[in-house]
């Protein structure tokens, strides 16, 4: 059952030499939940994004975690606490194979260096979690492939499993299924639905189909702000998000 809110915002701001990319949002993730963040181009999800994890300051406003302020934290330190935003450990190796770039992800999450010269007995200890990851992803047989040789879908699986590697307790994903053809958007969906089991996501999604099938809560931006909120079914009613969203989408 959705628990507490685990991510929550307050007056959330971003101004770009007078022009305001995301203004006032208010924002509650509840533990547990998968929380879709929609809206046209050009709406400030991504900003949102950018600012959630502090690639971008915010103007003004609050950003809390588990109940703690991370407002102007170092991206770096809001991942160790367990907010995890896909990117910023999917840039996989691209000459590295599968399982490599897996052990890699979880050589870091020891908090030390990659580990580079250590001895081969101290990087085979992290050999039964990396397989276990690389399973839970669907790549078991691609374990030996190198990343610059995988499908594209299957690149994005890979993203995920280096993204678990650092066991959040929530993760961001920004348009998980971008450019996938149907049968790799079907896969990635029914891994994100598996993944979640045991903690929270937020995600920015173009596939209203995605959306409709993954999210507990929907929140609809326009023009950097909060236009409605709920589940998938009073969203797509509401004749604002009809007009600004859903109307272009099916135009």
């Amino acid at each position: 059952m959705p628990g507490e809110t685990i991510l929550e915002t307050r007056g959330l701001t971003k101004e770009f030499k007078g022009f305001v990319a995301v203004r006032d949002v208010n924002l509650a993730v509840r533990e547990g939940t998968i929380h879709a963040l929609i809206g046209p181009n050009g709406a400030g999800k991504t900003t949102c994004f950018n600012l959630l994890t502090h690639f971008l300051t915010p103007t003004r406003g609050e950003i809390r975690f588990k109940g703690r302020d991370i407002t102007g934290s170092r991206p770096a330190d809001i991942a160790r606490m367990g907010l995890v935003r896909s990117f910023q450990i999917s840039a996989v190796f691209p000459k590295l194979t599968v399982r490599e770039n897996v052990r890699i992800a979880l050589q870091r999450h020891r908090g030390h260096s990659f580990d580079f010269w250590r001895r081969e007995s101290v990087l085979d200890g992290f050999g039964e979690r990396c397989d276990a990851l690389v399973e839970a992803v669907g790549l078991t047989d691609y374990a030996g492939t190198p990343a610059v040789e995988l499908p594209y879908g299957r690149k994005r699986a890979l993203e995920i499993a280096t993204t678990l590697a650092l066991e959040p307790e929530m993760m961001l994903l920004d348009e998980p299924t971008a450019g996938m053809a149907h049968e790799d958007v079907e896969r990635i969906t029914a891994l994100i639905r598996k993944v979640a089991v045991n903690r929270t996501v937020l995600m920015v999604e173009h596939n209203l189909s995605v959306v409709s099938k993954l999210s507990d809560t929907i929140t609809v931006l326009a023009r950097g702000e909060v236009l409605a909120e709920g589940d998938y079914a009073s969203v797509s009613k509401h004749p604002a998000v009809v007009e600004a969203y859903l109307g272009t989408a099916h135009a």
